[in-house]
């Protein structure tokens, strides 16, 4: 029996918030660069240690950001728009965040990451893009781990969702058009890792999860042959959602594993048990990196069994996707309610998760912690804090139009426009930036005209 542990990323933010600190003392001209590298590298070494700790079988390395991944990914593939101009004598450090910022330059425009609520910086894609190996951030990252004497697994953004992650900026250019010399690039990231000695190399294509147009579906195929000629092995990673109409696609690339989001799709790991070559690993999203709230752990086991019968006693589990997405840990949290605090799982908590079922599936499950872990589970399950029988009462007196609009879209915007006197320009969400002067003006007029200040 092979049952292995691993994570696809991990809260990079620290117990109490070092880089976050850090970060905005750099931005005021507080933290030199050298300190603020200082404080990177001693949370990497924390947190690959709790990894290692909760028994995790690789460590994760290369989702470590001072900004994002996209934007490491922009560093490393040397792909940053021209306008920066960047000097020599630069240090990677102040060309990213002059990225970010701008630095009299625009900086680089920001978009959500899928549907979660952290942003990434946007690529930008011309006919004059060019790529080549231009940082060596991530081959440093790995090598610090190895010096620590940790099974490395790296971690990359996919080339295809790199690519859809763009935008271009040039009227009728195709960004897919960059596939071609964008390929070797990551072949040669790819032998270098291999040349460092890392056996897994996690290359995320969550864009599989969408209803892709038929030339990106296509151009999976002959690129992932291309990049496995290298001969490392490539576990496949998607989450977010189902792969739909991409599950034979995916479990038919020639790809050394697959990963997939148990949580968003558990009606589809039987199909992928069935679709997926026996000598392919399948790694199970079972433990939800989303929100935090315990794993029913029961439950896990239950879906994890057949699974692991189907592919002849190997398995890998890991969280549904980067635990970036939850909390750090509730260790601080001591003014938590007791029961409350008794239903939650942060980022570290969820590594624990994973120990607790790899012993289990492997025949040695901790009694003890299952049944801590089954009692908490009912508690929240018959709390009258989650459960009100007068809201349900209502919810099922509602008639089956009541979640419906009896009006257009465009009827209701010019409604809403008039009422609140809404300026006809772009709204931004939190880290979107930066503003126009135009849309700046517009609300601060909005602001007047309301009485209301911006937070």
């Amino acid at each position: 029996m092979t049952i292995l542990s691993h994570i696809l990323g991990f809260s990079r933010i620290g117990a109490q918030r070092e880089l976050s600190s850090a970060l905005e003392g750099h931005g005021r001209g507080e933290v030199p660069e050298a300190v603020l590298e200082d404080i990177g590298r001693r949370l990497r070494a924390r947190h690959w240690a709790l990894q290692r700790d909760a028994g995790l079988d690789y460590v994760t390395v290369g989702d470590f950001a001072f900004h994002d991944q996209v934007a490491n990914h922009i560093q490393l593939l040397g792909c940053a728009p021209a306008r920066f101009e960047f000097d020599r004598q630069q240090s990677p450090l102040s060309r990213h965040f002059q990225m970010v910022r701008g630095a009299g330059n625009q900086a680089l425009e920001t978009s959500t990451w899928f549907d979660t609520d952290y942003h990434y910086l946007v690529p930008e894609f011309s006919p004059l893009t060019q790529f080549s190996l231009a940082c060596e951030r991530l081959f440093d990252e790995v090598a610090e781990a190895q010096a620590l004497g940790y099974p490395v697994k790296a971690a990359l953004i996919g080339p295809l969702t790199f690519l859809w992650l763009g935008k271009e900026h040039t009227a009728g250019f195709d960004r897919l058009a960059l596939l071609e010399q964008l390929l070797p690039v990551y072949g040669a990231l790819l032998d270098r890792l291999k040349q460092q000695g890392v056996a897994w190399v996690q290359v995320d294509e969550p864009i599989l999860g969408l209803a892709l147009p038929n030339a990106w579906r296509s151009a999976f195929e002959r690129s992932y042959w291309q990049l496995n000629q290298v001969g490392v092995n490539i576990l496949l990673a998607t989450y977010f959602s189902p792969l739909q109409e991409n599950l034979s696609l995916a479990c038919r690339l020639p790809v050394a594993g697959l990963h997939v989001d148990g949580i968003r799709a558990p009606h589809e790991l039987i199909s992928i048990a069935d679709w997926l070559p026996v000598h392919k690993v399948l790694s199970i999203g079972i433990v939800d990196g989303r929100n935090i709230w315990r794993t029913d752990l029961d439950a896990a086991l239950a879906v994890l069994q057949p699974l692991l019968d189907k592919r002849g006693g190997r398995l890998w589990l890991a969280p549904s996707c980067s635990l970036l997405h939850t909390p750090f840990t509730l260790a601080p949290e001591t003014g938590l309610d007791p029961e409350l605090k008794s239903w939650l799982a942060f980022a570290t908590e969820k590594l624990a998760e994973l120990a607790l079922l790899k012993d289990a599936l492997a025949g040695n499950a901790d009694r003890t912690a299952l049944a801590v872990s089954r009692l908490a589970i009912a508690s929240r399950r018959a709390s009258t804090r989650v459960h009100r029988p007068h809201v349900a009462q209502r919810l099922q007196a509602l008639s089956p139009t009541a979640d419906r609009h009896d009006s257009s879209f465009s009827l209701r915007q010019a409604v809403q426009r008039a009422r609140f006197q809404f300026p006809r320009f772009p709204t931004t969400t939190i880290g979107s930036f930066p503003q126009t002067s135009t849309i700046r003006a517009a609300r601060q007029l909005q602001a007047r005209r309301t009485g209301r200040r911006r937070l």
